[in-house]
C-alpha cells in the first residue's frame, strides 16, 4: 500500500462542507436516490421509473435494479434500454464478484434483446456497444472483459463529451481498469474529473458522486474533494451504499466515530433493502466497517454485539462481499484483540450457505486468523496446515486471473510464515517474511471491500522487532504503519511502548497521547490502563 501522510483536522474541516445546495439536497432526498435524467426512449409512462432504476444502478443497488429493469421491460416490450440495464446489472466494475457463466450468458440474451427491438439515438447505441463489449467471448477472463468495456466508454465519451450518463459511467470505467494499472493514480485522477465535471452540472446525480468518491478512495487522492463526501447521504438518505461510501474516507483519516455513525445508519438501512429473498450484502458490508471501528476505539463489547448480531442472521446474499465480511468479522475480532485461542479455533468455510468454492480470498481469510491462533500457541503443526491452504488459495487466485487477490492472500501468508519462525527459533527469518510481507503492501491499495487488513504487515513487524529488544526499529516499523493505517489501536499502542524501551518518553507520551485520544472515554482493559497510568508518571 502506497503511503500518504494524513492531516486529520484538515480533512475535518473540509468534510464539514457541502458542495450541493440545500435546496438541491432536500430535493434530490425527496425522491430517496437522487436526481438523473436519462432520457430513455421509451414512453414517457416509464421514464421515471427508468431514471429511478439507473441511480439505483449507480447507488449499487444492482439486485434492486435489475427488478426495476425487469418490470419495465414486462411493462413496455418496445423499450429497448430495459434490456440494457438489465444486463448492467449482472457485472459490478468495482467489486470483487465475478458474474457466472450463467449470469454471462443472461446478459448476452439481454443485449441481443436490445439490437432487436433496436435503439434510437447514438448514445444509446454507445451504451449498448460498451455493455456489448463486455459480454461478448464467453470464453474471455475479467479484466479483459473490464477493458473492451473501458475501452467502448472511452470512445462513447470521446464521441459525446457532454452526456452525463455517459460521463459517469465512463468515470466508473477509468477506476475500474485503473485497478489492474501501473499508474493506477492517473486512472482515479480521469475517473475523478470525469465524475466532477457532471457533479459540477448536476449535484445530486448519485453517480457523479459515488464514483468521485471511489475515485479518491486510494492512498495518493485521499484527501481530495472531501467537500463532496458527506453530500452523498443527503441526496439519498435511507440507501444503503450511499450511507456506508462516505466511511471510504473516514476509514483513511482514522475517523472512527464518524465510520461508526455512517455504518450503523447503513446497517439498519440495508435490513429495509433485502435482495430479494436474501439479507443484502450491503448490510455485512457495513457491519465490518463497525466491527474494525469499534475495535480501533476500544469498545471491544460494542464490537462483539454487532459480531453475534450478524452472525445471529440467516439468508446473507450468495455473494463474494457476504462471503468477504462473514469470514472477516470473527477474524478481526480475534486477532485485533490478540485473542489467539478465539483465532485458532476459527472454522473456515463458515456459513455454509455461502458458495466457498468461487471466494478464495474471503476463506484465506479465515486461515490467516486460524495460522496465527495457532502460531502464538505453539501449535505449530495447526500453523503449517494454515500456510499450506493460504498457498493454495493464492495459487488459486493466480491461475484464475485474480493476481490482485492473490497478492493480497501472499501478504498474509508472508504474515504467516513469519510468526511460525519465530516460534520455531528462526528470528532472523521472521523479521525478513514480515519485510517481505510489508515490501508486498506497499504495492498495493486497500480493497474498497474491506476496512483495512486483520493485521497490517509494519504492526506485525513492529511487535515482533519489540519481542526481540530491538525498539528503535520497533518504533520506526508502528511509525510507517500509522502512515498506511492511521489511528489503529494496537500501532499506536506498539508505538508508545517501542518508543518507552527506547527511552524515549516524550515520544512514548505523544503515541499514548494519541492512544487515549482516539479510544472512547469509557473504554477500559489494560492497555488503557497501562496508556493512564504512563501519561500520570511521564
Amino acid at each position: 500500500m502506497q503511503r500518504a501522510t494524513r492531516v486529520f483536522a484538515g480533512a475535518v474541516a473540509g468534510l464539514a462542507m457541502a458542495s450541493a445546495s440545500a435546496t438541491d439536497a432536500k430535493e434530490a432526498a425527496g425522491t430517496g436516490l437522487g436526481d438523473v435524467d436519462f432520457r430513455a426512449s421509451c414512453t414517457a409512462e416509464v421514464g421515471e421509473d427508468f431514471d429511478r432504476a439507473v441511480a439505483m444502478l449507480h447507488h449499487m443497488m444492482y439486485a434492486q435494479a435489475r427488478e426495476a429493469f425487469e418490470r419495465i421491460a414486462a411493462e413496455e416490450s418496445d423499450c429497448a434500454m430495459a434490456h440494457w440495464g438489465i444486463a448492467q446489472t449482472l457485472y459490478q466494475p468495482l467489486w470483487p464478484t465475478r458474474p457466472s457463466a450463467d449470469e454471462l450468458e443472461r446478459g448476452r440474451e439481454a443485449l441481443q434483446r436490445a439490437r432487436d427491438i433496436g435503439v434510437e439515438t447514438d448514445r444509446e447505441k454507445a451504451l449498448l456497444a460498451a455493455a456489448e463489449a463486455f459480454f461478448e467471448d464467453p470464453d474471455a477472463d475479467w479484466w479483459t472483459r473490464i477493458g473492451r468495456w473501458a475501452d467502448a466508454l472511452e470512445s462513447a465519451h470521446e464521441n459525446h463529451p457532454d452526456d452525463r450518463e455517459i460521463g459517469v459511467f465512463y468515470a466508473l470505467s477509468r477506476i475500474a481498469v485503473g485497478q489492474t494499472a501501473d499508474d493506477r493514480a492517473a486512472y482515479n485522477a480521469e475517473g475523478a474529473r470525469a465524475a466532477l465535471a457532471v457533479h459540477e452540472e448536476s449535484p445530486t446525480h448519485p453517480g457523479a458522486i459515488h464514483y468521485l468518491i471511489h475515485a479518491n478512495d486510494i492512498d495518493a487522492r485521499a484527501g481530495e474533494n472531501l467537500d463532496v463526501v458527506r453530500a452523498y447521504s443527503d441526496i439519498a438518505p435511507s440507501v444503503p451504499h450511499a450511507l456506508h461510501m462516505p466511511t471510504h474516507i473516514f476509514v483513511r483519516l482514522g475517523n472512527w466515530p464518524e465510520v461508526i455513525e455512517w455504518n450503523q445508519r447503513s446497517a439498519e438501512a440495508a435490513l429495509e433493502h433485502p435482495a430479494g429473498d436474501h439479507v443484502s450484502h450491503h448490510y455485512p458490508h457495513a457491519a465490518d466497517y463497525l466491527v474494525y471501528a469499534h475495535l480501533q476505539r476500544g469498545e471491544d463489547g460494542k464490537a462483539r454485539g454487532v459480531l453475534d448480531e450478524v452472525l445471529a442472521r440467516q439468508g446473507y446474499q450468495p455473494s463474494f462481499i457476504s462471503a468477504f465480511h462473514l469470514a472477516a468479522m470473527p477474524a478481526r475480532f480475534a486477532v485485533e484483540r490478540r485473542d489467539w485461542e478465539r483465532a485458532a479455533a476459527i472454522e473456515p468455510r463458515t456459513p455454509t450457505e455461502i458458495p466457498w468454492d468461487n471466494f478464495a480470498w474471503p476463506e484465506a481469510l479465515s486461515w490467516t486468523a486460524r495460522g496465527l491462533g495457532a502460531a502464538y500457541q505453539g501449535q505449530l503443526e495447526q500453523a503449517r496446515e494454515a500456510e499450506a491452504q493460504l498457498a493454495a488459495l493464492r495459487d488459486s487466485s493466480e491461475s484464475a486471473g485474480e493476481s490482485g487477490f492473490a497478492n493480497y492472500i501472499e501478504i498474509d501468508r508472508l504474515l504467516l510464515a513469519g510468526h511460525i519462525a519465530r516460534e520455531d527459533g528462526r528470528d532472523d527469518e521472521a523479521v525478513a517474511l514480515l519485510k517481505q510481507a510489508a515490501k508486498l503492501e506497499d504495492t498495493m491499495e486497500k480493497h474498497p471491500v474491506t476496512p483495512g487488513a486483520l493485521l497490517p504487515p509494519r504492526e506485525a513487524l513492529g511487535e515482533l522487532l519489540l519481542e526481540l529488544d530491538r525498539s528503535g526499529e520497533a518504533l520506526e516499523a508502528f511509525r510507517s504503519s500509522q502512515e498506511v493505517w492511521p489511528g489503529r489501536y494496537r500501532t499506536l499502542l506498539g508505538a508508545a511502548r517501542a518508543a518507552s524501551a527506547a527511552g524515549d518518553e516524550g515520544v512514548a507520551r505523544e503515541y499514548y497521547g494519541m492512544l487515549l485520544e482516539t479510544t472512547a472515554a469509557e473504554s477500559d482493559g489494560p492497555e488503557i490502563e497501562e496508556a493512564r497510568n504512563a501519561m500520570g508518571k511521564m
